[in-house]
């Protein structure tokens, strides 16, 4: 069972079962009830269309939301995401395939080094080929380009609990290029290894090879997930190791009620620049008022001691009020306040670049999707 983020999605909307939650890394919200599958013979098809309107009451004359993930633009509609997915389970053979276009799959592959025509992996999110064998007790083995295993968003909006990524999604690992292994090994415990070219790269930057170490513990109303990716991610020649610890603490009281908390901590050792340490904490919400209904809010307080980040020492933190009304089976739309803040000048205002503390914003997204996921 590979620690997958789209399956993932679906596991916690069954109740984070613990075969599930051994499949994925870690969500945060039950999904919205999926419409019927899609299939053509042995293929199940999913996908989405997700764009939004954003306010910043800043009005920054470069129109964009500082360190947001995926609502960059500002005072603009945009289209996020158009997406679809084709994938075939392991049975002991399948593969996945998550393509489209949206502003969302370039913020996706910014630091990616595509070169020589290799440019049309910028459509494609995931791309993997898995191999469970029936009598290796859920044993699971995949190779290709797969989603991080760590954080506790996922990366398509619907499946989130709030519509703007957290800051601890938006400075993580997006995806890895490689393989993983998985399987459980008690009832309520899963590991898994990963070893993959680095981070949101395809094409190698250097020859050396990034671990990961997953771990899921499962209860009914409580789950604690693991990530550990460690791994030289400079370009060839340059020293150093860079070290990312996630965890993810995920409570369900009430089948109307959940909530997480998220803390990452990590450090990029380097002998020329010395040590870049950085650290942050989230914690969310979801309330379900009605059955078509739900509020969510978030907080985190993120601090990039050395400014590795966000190319500013600072401190940072974020508040977000979503409101979510499901119209009807794949079909929904958010409202969303949120204000993030600084201790330093970092957020455009008018004219002016990185000259407020602080910035708000006002948003309504809409997203209609397809399929199981």
């Amino acid at each position: 069972m590979a620690f997958n983020k789209s399956v993932r999605a679906a596991v916690i909307a069954a109740g984070l079962s613990a075969v599930a939650l051994a499949q994925a890394p870690p969500a945060p919200a039950p999904a919205p009830s999926a419409p019927p599958a899609w299939s053509a013979g042995p293929i199940d098809f999913s996908g989405l269309v997700d764009g939004y309107y954003s306010l910043n009451f800043n009005h920054p004359a470069s129109r964009t939301n500082v360190i947001r993930n995926f609502d960059v633009r500002a005072n603009s509609f945009s289209l996020n995401m158009a997406k679809v997915t084709m994938e075939h389970g392991p049975d002991p053979i399948g593969f996945r395939m998550d393509f489209g276009f949206g502003r969302s799959f370039d913020i996706f592959h910014a630091t990616e080094p595509l070169k020589d025509g290799a440019s049309i992996m910028r459509h494609v999110m995931q791309a993997y080929v898995s191999v469970k064998p029936e009598k290796w007790k859920g044993f699971q083995f995949d190779f290709g380009k797969f989603y991080t295993s760590a954080g506790a968003e996922l990366t398509e909006t619907h499946l989130n609990w709030n519509y703007s990524r957290a800051l601890l999604y938006a400075n993580g690992p997006y995806y890895h290029f490689g393989a993983r292994v998985s399987k459980p090994l008690t009832s309520y415990w899963t590991g898994g290894v990963q070893l993959v070219n680095g981070w949101n790269n395809v094409e190698e930057n250097n020859s050396g090879k990034t671990i990961g170490l997953t771990s899921a513990l499962n209860g009914k109303k409580v789950s604690l997930l693991n990530n550990y990716y460690a791994g030289p991610e400079k370009s060839q020649g340059v020293p150093g190791m860079r070290h990312f610890m996630d965890t993810v603490l995920l409570l369900n009281p009430h089948e109307k009620a959940s909530f997480y908390v998220n803390w990452d901590v990590a450090v990029d050792k380097s002998k020329v620049l010395g040590n870049q340490n950085w650290w942050g904490i989230g914690m969310a919400g979801k309330f379900q008022v009605t059955p078509s209904i739900a509020i969510s809010p978030r907080y985190e307080y993120y601090n990039d001691i050395d400014g590795f980040i966000t190319l500013t020492p600072q401190r940072l933190q974020e508040f977000t009020a979503t409101v979510e009304y499901k119209m009807q089976k794949g079909f929904l739309t958010r409202f969303e306040y949120r204000r993030d803040w600084s201790n330093q000048p970092f957020f455009d205002r008018g004219n002016e670049l990185a000259s407020a503390k602080n910035q708000s914003t006002l948003l309504v997204g809409f997203v209609v999707y397809f399929g199981p996921k």
